[in-house]
């Protein structure tokens, strides 16, 4: 194998979609935009999309044009019952731990919300890096300035020996586009988005072998 650094995203990669984990966290920034910033309800759908699209988060959007306490943000919006939504994978953590590789999470969430989600899941023992919304600051996936300061933190020179696995098609296009191997984790894409795509883990190791 030729890379010696993976990345991945954390959530709705490390865990499926499915668990409407996402969902339910993107329901509590309606809250907070709602009840402590006093948006009108029927504007949060529309600016919160327009700040993601803009921004490469909501959060980044909030901040640079309402000044909001980001530490306060993150901590509402993730303020969950993660183990009602997450359930352990031993295959996914069996996968994971057989690779040769250095494996980092690479969240736009924050190193807390990172940490419960992997304890919930079992993988904690895994990763012991996390570079999260707050390392990369005032950047974010898929601003390229993230991804320089993600390959700093792993001690990379050379991108094309790094993996990113994410589940969102800018971030593995534009990860692509700074020189690093993309996998999207999803069952729609197309050549532009990424290097390769999977929706099995079991595929990994064969992509990754094969490059």
């Amino acid at each position: 194998m030729r890379f010696t650094t993976i990345f991945f995203d954390l959530d709705d990669t490390l865990y499926p979609p499915s668990t409407n984990l996402w969902k339910a966290i993107k329901k509590r920034m309606n809250d907070y935009m709602r009840e402590h910033m006093d948006i009108p309800e029927n504007e949060i759908p529309s600016l919160r999309e327009k700040y993601f699209l803009e921004y490469g988060t909501t959060m980044r959007g909030l901040q640079a044009n309402h000044n909001i306490n980001t530490d306060d943000f993150l901590a509402y919006v993730h303020d969950l019952p993660l183990r009602d939504y997450l359930t352990p994978n031993p295959t996914l953590h069996s996968i994971i731990a057989s690779l040769p590789t250095r494996n980092l999470v690479f969240t736009n969430a924050d190193r807390v919300h990172a940490r419960r989600v992997l304890t919930a899941l079992e993988l904690n023992d895994l990763f012991d890096t996390i570079v999260d919304v707050n390392t990369v600051a005032p950047y974010c996936k898929p601003m390229p300035e993230s991804f320089e300061i993600a390959l700093q933190i792993a001690g990379e020179t050379d991108p094309s020996k790094c993996v990113i696995i994410d589940d969102i098609h800018r971030t593995t296009r534009a990860a692509r586009e700074a020189g690093l191997f993309s996998i999207l984790y999803r069952d729609s894409w197309t050549m532009d988005d990424a290097n390769a795509h999977f929706t099995d883990w079991n595929e990994l190791k064969n992509i990754l072998e094969n490059q």
